[in-house]
């Protein structure tokens, strides 16, 4: 039975953690999001999110955004590689559907490269 807990141990909390995610400069891209990535330590994949109030105006937006992206992270975290994460909004989402949201960021965390050495994206 898998563990779909978000503890402490799976979040980036400081602002080095996703200043060096950043300056890794890889991205993989999708519709609504970018998701950030690099190679960590921790033997575990590892997630912060960005959701900007220009592309999210309300905070309920903003909220939901980050809500879904934890949830999606949660249930896909045991087939992810170690990578540090940061989920980024890129677009606005004010007519987007919750489903749309989840299947975006569900294909951005298909497609990152399987092995954290092979960072080709």
């Amino acid at each position: 039975m898998a563990d779909f807990g978000f503890d402490a141990s799976l979040r980036l909390h400081k602002t080095d953690e996703f200043s060096s995610v950043f300056a890794f400069r890889r991205v993989v891209r999708g519709r609504y999001f970018a998701l950030h990535y690099c190679p960590n330590e921790a033997g575990k994949p590892r997630l912060g999110l960005v959701v900007a109030k220009k592309l999210a105006k309300r905070a309920v937006q903003r909220n939901l955004v980050k809500r879904i992206g934890r949830d999606v992270f949660r249930h896909a975290c045991a087939s992810l590689p170690a990578y540090d994460l940061v989920l980024r909004l890129s677009a606005k989402v004010a007519d987007v559907t919750k489903l749309t949201m989840r299947e975006d960021m569900h294909s951005l965390f298909e497609r990152l490269p399987r092995q954290a050495g092979d960072t080709r994206g």
